[in-house]
């Protein structure tokens, strides 16, 4: 592999890792044009194994703005990022996946005082793995699918 190839793929990785970043941080601040911007024009996005709803990107995220507005807080932690680039002859590719693990802990609105000094700690946390899936756009990289797959969640009483 030559030098121009090895610097090619670190800058695709580092591309692939700001556009997972920019995916968490659009999800946990209501970004909802910023979250559709993230996907190609026919991205796909599965949220079924966490009760979520699956569809095209529109749709997701007009659901996704409706049911998170049940979380007064909300903060996504995407970690263990494994990238794969698919190339040919040893070049970079136009295709990649992620598969990252999530930590995802929240608050549910109106389960205690959420401002002024009163509790903001998370009561409801969830964790699993996403499956990203990209592309190498004019505009760079874009997401095509992500497939989430919720391993656990808990939910504590109000008050806790």
């Amino acid at each position: 592999m030559t030098q121009r190839a090895e610097h090619s793929g670190v800058m695709d990785r580092l591309a692939l890792d700001d556009l997972i970043t920019g995916y968490a941080v659009a999800v946990d601040d209501g970004d909802w044009e910023g979250y559709r911007a993230l996907f190609t024009p026919d991205g796909r996005v599965d949220y079924r194994s966490a009760g979520g709803i699956e569809g095209s990107t529109d749709e997701v995220a007009a659901w996704l703005a409706e049911m998170l507005q049940h979380f007064a807080i909300r903060q996504h932690l995407i970690v263990n990022r494994r990238v794969t680039l698919s190339g040919q002859d040893g070049g970079p590719g136009d295709t990649a996946t992620v598969r990252a693990d999530y930590l995802n802990p929240m608050r549910l609105a109106g389960s205690g005082p959420d401002t002024e000094g009163g509790p903001t700690a998370p009561n409801y946390t969830c964790a699993g793995r996403y499956d990203f899936t990209a592309l190498r756009t004019a505009d760079g990289w874009r997401l095509t699918g992500v497939v989430v797959h919720e391993k656990w969640r808990e939910v504590l009483p109000p008050g806790e």
